[in-house]
């Protein structure tokens, strides 16, 4: 597939033995100059030699690690057809292992002068950039104990670095909201405890705050504004930022790696932090803008945006894939991390506004020998035309399950808001096919191209929108404190508040009925067919006060508190309970998407369907939009525990006549209902009566084989 010998060996500073190599690809300019600054900010302007390549280079004799540079592009200035050549900006490398310093948004940023879009502006931005500092390579960490994971073994855990730790009371106040926090004992304690297997980071790649929220005194908080494909967030380690932001963050993933733990990042390869024709000129822009950013068809002086943040990198362009692919590479050979989400993955395979499955980058990143065995995870859709593409990217990549999360969300909270103001729900079909694996989208496994059952990242909630807590707590968002007069963030949440809007001085028959809700998105996320992905502090009801576009509350609104109440306690509890259930069941984790065919000689099929008096669904009810309560009977192939989920999702009580399964018995494994898990529940014939709550929901595990008694019916 895709090989090309531009790689990042070429690239970038490179130490040696005595002193620092440096290349910078910029084919279209006349002249490079490395810039190297020392701690005073005095600067050495060195002029460098390009090859056939395009590749300017020079070697530094005595240079080291901790040296900061920069470049210096000499080129046309013609923005009208895209070229915007500056030498007056100094510019970071793309290819810089850390990065020192930030963005002064009162300095000299704009490769232009503010009043005159097309007169460059001459002013020298040293003082005003960041700058890149040289790192050596180092051994990776070890690899994750005990081998990474299969999808159908995974569970992700969405999180922020500093957001998770920063309030955390068992670690050590100097270390709080760091990656050396993140390896805290305590905190991978609990991480095993609740029944993780990989964190899945908000990005960490070193990004920078917008202008427009600098100037409102806020910051960046989620990181989805990149500076450096290479370089980790500075902000996050605890001391320097000359190359120990690396250390730190190699330690971090060889701690979780220790625990068994696989990291995952969120990456953000659709743009930059650049924004858009009126943005800073930090790095991209002026080494060489028309190889990076994708134009308008019929205006190349104009950024065409499919992210909503100003500009797309343009992943029809040489310099782009390489880019993309080199910087996976490294995170995943140099500091071994074992995934990556991709951010706006659409962007990433287009073709101008047209979605290419086959996209070069996608079948590079797929068969290349180091990428190509890692979780790659995409995020389906972008703004641009024909953005939504769940289901469609190829095997064997996953997606986010949109429609997963749309429809938990209706059956289990809007519904019902509906249903108590007197209107009707939706009808069964839609909630069993995503229970069930979501075969629709992800293709059956016998079907050529089918990308299984795990290719499916089932979530109720992620970073952008409501927290589970908030979901059943808000009718409408609360984003006043980003200070856009609320009206930024979706207003399109499936959300209810029970009654009472917010969480304080809420009556306790409300609560009740929030906590039994958030139990029963659980219950679904958990126990459906498909990867499973919780959001940090979901599995305890963290809130964040109703704000569902929290991208800019770096406080106390957005960090985790680990200040939990009873009921908190009781929920995390219930979540740890279920992840453990679904980690011993197999009847829980197929293998592949359900036929309703039996396996071998098993008297059950892998799947069935029941209504509430337990005879098999008629097909007619599938369409019923007034009936809402289902069962589903998963075979555990005569070798491990069949396993019955029953949904309640009408508000009333309904009376259950169990099926007959294979003839053994039905322990109550674990009801919605109850504020925090049971032991020694009752056991009940096949075919027995018993009854639900009202939007509520049942899991009751079988034996393979009979036992000598059986409870009896009712």
């Amino acid at each position: 597939m895709f090989i090309d010998p531009l790689d990042s060996s070429r690239l970038g500073a490179k130490v040696e033995e005595d002193g620092v190599g440096f290349g910078l690809w910029a084919p279209n300019a006349s002249r490079v100059e490395l810039s190297l600054i020392d701690p005073v900010k005095n600067q050495r302007n060195i002029e460098m030699t390009v090859d056939e390549q395009g590749i300017w280079h020079t070697f530094v004799p005595g240079a080291g690690e901790g040296q900061e540079y920069g470049y210096r592009v000499h080129g046309d200035w013609a923005p009208g057809h895209g070229r915007r050549f500056n030498p007056a900006r100094l510019l970071l490398d793309p290819y810089a292992r850390a990065v020192t310093g930030g963005i002064d948004y009162r300095g000299p940023i704009h490769d232009h002068i503010a009043t005159n879009a097309f007169r460059p502006d001459s002013t020298d931005s040293l003082g005003a950039v960041p700058l890149g500092v040289v790192v050596a390579d180092t051994p990776p960490p070890p690899p994750v104990a005990g081998g990474r994971r299969p999808m159908a073994e995974s569970v992700i855990y969405e999180m922020h670095v500093r957001g998770f730790t920063k309030m955390h009371p068992l670690v050590p106040e100097h270390l709080r909201g760091s990656y050396a926090a993140l390896a805290y004992p305590d905190v991978i304690a609990y991480l095993l405890e609740t029944g993780i297997t990989a964190v899945e980071l908000l990005p960490i790649h070193h990004y920078a705050s917008e202008p427009f929220i600098a100037h409102k005194g806020l910051r960046n908080y989620w990181g989805y504004n990149t500076l450096s494909y290479f370089a980790p967030h500075a902000y996050y380690a605890t001391r320097g930022t000359l190359g120990n932001q690396v250390t730190e963050f190699k330690a971090m993933v060889a701690a979780l790696h220790d625990a068994g733990i696989e990291v995952i990042l969120d990456v953000v390869y659709n743009h930059t932090c650049e924004g858009g024709g009126d943005g800073p000129t930090i790095s991209w822009r002026g080494i060489d803008n028309t190889s990076y950013y994708m134009a308008q068809p019929d205006n190349p002086g104009r950024l065409m945006d499919t992210t909503g943040c100003g500009n797309s990198l343009d992943f029809r362009r040489r310099s782009v894939l390489l880019l993309a692919l080199n910087s996976l590479r490294y995170w995943a050979d140099k500091i071994g991390v074992d995934g990556f989400r991709f951010d706006l993955a659409v962007t990433l395979g287009r073709n101008g506004e047209h979605f290419d499955t086959n996209h070069p980058f996608l079948m590079a990143m797929l068969t290349d020998p180091i990428l190509g065995s890692l979780k790659l995870v995409n995020e389906p859709w972008d703004l641009g035309p024909f953005g939504w593409r769940t289901g469609q990217f190829p095997a064997p990549m996953a997606d986010w399950n949109d429609h997963f999360r749309n429809t938990m969300r209706s059956f289990w909270v809007a519904d019902p808001r509906v249903l108590a103001h007197g209107g009707s729900g939706g009808d069964l079909r839609d909630i069993a096919t995503r229970l069930a694996g979501s075969a629709d989208l992800f293709g059956h496994g016998r079907i050529p191209g089918g990308r299984g059952v795990y290719a499916s990242i089932n979530f109720i909630t992620a970073h952008d929108g409501f927290t589970l807590h908030d979901l059943v707590s808000y009718d409408a968002k609360h984003n006043e404190a980003n200070r856009e007069d609320n009206r930024d963030g979706t207003t399109n949440n499936l959300s209810w508040n029970f009654g009472f809007e917010g969480a304080t001085d809420a009556p306790g028959p409300v609560k009740a009925e929030r906590r039994k809700a958030m139990r029963n998105l659980l219950g679904t996320l958990i126990l459906s067919a498909g990867t499973p992905m919780i959001t940090a502090g979901d599995e305890f009801g963290r809130t964040q006060k109703g704000n569902n576009n929290a991208y800019c509350q770096d406080n106390e609104l957005t960090w985790v508190n680990w200040d939990l109440a009873p009921w908190q306690r009781d929920l995390w509890e219930t979540t740890a309970f279920l992840l453990r259930l679904r980690r011993e069941s197999n009847a829980c984790r197929p293998t592949g998407f359900y036929t309703e065919t039996s396996y071998k000689d098993d008297v059950l099929t892998d799947l069935d369907w029941f209504d509430a008096e337990g005879n098999t669904m008629p097909q007619y009810l599938w369409f019923d939009r007034g009936y809402r309560t289902i069962q589903m009977l998963r075979s555990g192939r005569g070798k491990d525990n069949d396993v019955l989920v029953i949904l309640n999702g009408s508000p009333h009580d309904k009376e259950i006549h169990l099926p007959e399964g294979r003839g053994t018995i039905f322990r109550l494994a674990w009801d919605s209902a109850w504020e925090r898990p049971k032991a020694n529940q009752p056991s009940y014939a096949p075919g027995a009566r018993t009854s639900i709550g009202a939007l509520s929901m049942q899991v009751y595990a079988a034996p393979p084989k009979p036992r000598e008694t059986a409870a009896p019916a009712g």
